[in-house]
């Protein structure tokens, strides 16, 4: 009974925190009808140095860390962005009125990383003085471009089956008819039908179009989002910026991200109409999704706990980032990646409820869980 009183009077408590009020805040002066803005080119510039600040202090902890200790965090940062990718295409793809690649695509960007939501939840770990891996937030890239690049792929291989499946239907067709009689001049060029399946496929497929992923890589490392978190993770690594770090970059961390909180709430009452073009099943991935994810995650934090010392906090923050699903950098990859997919399926799904949901209920519910554990 203490477990679970100190559990909630925690989690309420977390609720309470500037970082969450500011999301909440933006949700609600949206719904009010405020026609407050913040331009687009600031919330650039926010996110640019929110990014930085992680990646410095990620690059700076590697720098004077035993990199041994990152194996097996690293290795189940790659293994979960993978999984959730299929989690979608297993689960969400077999539901009523969800079409498959709209599914894959929800799958990525559900697999990708929240830049604001991870900074948020490092936000939480210092005011609760949580104690956790500096690099952690290195982890990011190592979740997010394996999610992206699987996503893509599995869409595009999914798409040319159903193409060749067209195929098969097509040639099917074509043996069929021409066993029947015909009359003069219902074929005037019988060259233009082809004759087997390898002459119809090589007919269709005048380049190669095999899927390509090292454009994927390089695409999502060139996103603003991770451009500037691995530029800070390079600074950090090799040169020597703490005094900037110190006098700049972590003092306006805060102040910075609870504008940034504003914003995105505010973005998500605005994404709630676009849920409303595609299938409710987005609504029940949405809610359900992030916290599958997260409880995932926190099983694998905790072996690393177990087996290398990985603190409590440093499961949290591999718990939030799972459960985060990418804001900045994803939706563009994944709409060059799977153009036929429809964004307001994947975009509306995570804005308008998988971000609240990461931000609002997975960062307090599985930084009280290990409060919990770190306290039992």
């Amino acid at each position: 009974m203490d477990f679970l009183s100190l559990f909630v009077m925690d989690f309420v408590k977390q609720l309470q925190s500037p970082t969450l009020s500011f999301l909440i805040g933006g949700m609600v002066i949206a719904a009010l009808g405020s026609e407050l803005q913040i331009p687009e080119s600031i919330c650039k510039i926010i996110v640019f140095m929110l990014l930085t600040k992680i990646g410095l202090t990620g690059g700076i902890a590697i720098r004077n860390s035993n990199l041994t200790e990152m194996v097996l965090p690293v290795l189940f940062s790659v293994a979960l962005g993978i999984l959730i990718v299929f989690i979608a295409r297993y689960t969400l793809a077999k539901l009523p009125k969800v079409k498959t690649v709209d599914a894959i695509a929800t799958g990525g960007l559900f697999g990708a990383v929240s830049g604001s939501t991870m900074a948020a939840a490092l936000t939480l770990l210092e005011e609760q003085n949580i104690q956790y891996e500096a690099w952690a937030g290195a982890l990011y890239p190592f979740m997010d471009i394996p999610a992206l690049v699987t996503a893509i792929v599995i869409a595009n291989i999914y798409l040319k089956k159903k193409k060749h499946s067209a195929a098969d239907e097509y040639l099917s067709k074509q043996e069929y008819l021409e066993k029947q009689p015909v009359a003069a001049g219902d074929y005037p060029d019988q060259q233009d039908y082809p004759s087997t399946r390898q002459e119809y496929l090589s007919k269709q497929q005048s380049a190669d179009n095999r899927v390509k992923i090292w454009p994927i890589v390089e695409e999502s490392l060139r996103g603003p989002a991770l451009s500037a978190m691995l530029l800070g993770l390079a600074l950090g690594l090799f040169t020597r910026p703490e005094s900037v770090y110190k006098s700049f970059y972590d003092p306006a961390f805060r102040g910075l991200l609870s504008i940034l909180m504003l914003v995105m709430g505010m973005e998500a009452w605005s994404r709630i109409g676009e849920l409303r073009k595609v299938a409710q099943w987005y609504v029940v991935y949405s809610l359900v999704a992030p916290l599958l994810h997260g409880f995932i995650a926190f099983g694998l934090g905790m072996i690393a706990h177990y087996a290398t010392g990985f603190s409590l906090g440093g499961v949290v923050v591999l718990s939030v980032i799972a459960a985060s699903s990418s804001d900045i950098s994803g939706p563009p990859t994944l709409r060059a990646g799977i153009p036929s997919a429809n964004p307001s399926a994947y975009i509306g799904a995570s804005t308008a409820i998988g971000t609240p949901v990461a931000i609002g209920l997975a960062i307090p519910l599985f930084l009280g869980l290990a409060q919990a554990i770190g306290g039992s």
